[in-house]
């Protein structure tokens, strides 16, 4: 029995000595549970952090590429609207020579045909000249004072008009001088004396200078 006794209170000591050994192994330390949530509430709170960083730094280069693309169509238009307003001014200018071009042939053509017509003009004076001792009424000089007369309606409908020179005071803008004689009286000093041919104007331009003689 006392043998028993003994073994029963050796296992005994050898189980208590075990859970002792144990305990440090077996108990969870409540001190590292909340270190742990701890960590894990650190790691949670970074990576949301991480993520709204993230997140604003796409918005704000999206934002600074849509600006770029604002600029870029902005410096775009300017540069059509550049180019089309000198294309509209080179259009106006071009409009605008064309049409002085146009109105000079057209006063340029006239002038040539008026011109062409002037030394018939002066061919009928001449002849009405020598004609003026034949009567009114003679038939060939009826005729032709017909067709002098309607030469002269079609010059004047044509702004053609004679530059007055005799007893006129000399103008080199209206007339030239072939020639200068003496004067027959102080008044006549530096005026148109004779006219040789006369001279022309087309629109208050001289397309014909009288050629006059000029006292001195």
């Amino acid at each position: 029995m006392i043998a028993l006794k003994t073994m029963k209170n050796a296992d005994m000591e050898n189980i208590n000595k075990r859970v002792e050994e144990g305990v440090p192994g077996e108990v969870e330390n409540p001190d590292n549970t909340e270190a742990s949530a701890a960590d894990e509430n650190t790691v949670t709170e970074g990576d949301e952090a991480s993520g709204d960083k993230s997140k604003r730094h796409t918005v704000r280069h999206k934002k600074e590429k849509e600006a770029e693309k604002v600029r870029e169509l902005e410096n775009k238009i300017a540069e059509l609207s550049d180019k089309y307003l000198r294309l509209q001014a080179e259009f106006d200018n071009y409009r605008k020579r064309t049409l002085r071009e146009r109105a000079e042939l057209i006063r340029t053509a006239g002038e040539s045909v008026l011109l062409s017509i002037l030394p018939v003009i002066d061919n009928f004076e001449r002849a009405l000249t020598l004609m003026k001792d034949i009567p009114d009424d003679d038939p060939s000089k009826m005729g032709t004072l017909l067709i002098y007369n309607q030469f002269r309606d079609f010059i004047k409908q044509n702004n053609l008009k004679e530059i007055e020179a005799l007893n006129q005071d000399f103008d080199v803008d209206l007339h030239e001088a072939i020639t200068k004689i003496p004067a027959p009286s102080e008044d006549f000093k530096g005026k148109v004396v004779d006219v040789v041919q006369k001279g022309y104007m087309l629109n208050e331009k001289v397309i014909r200078y009288a050629k006059v003689v000029v006292g001195e």
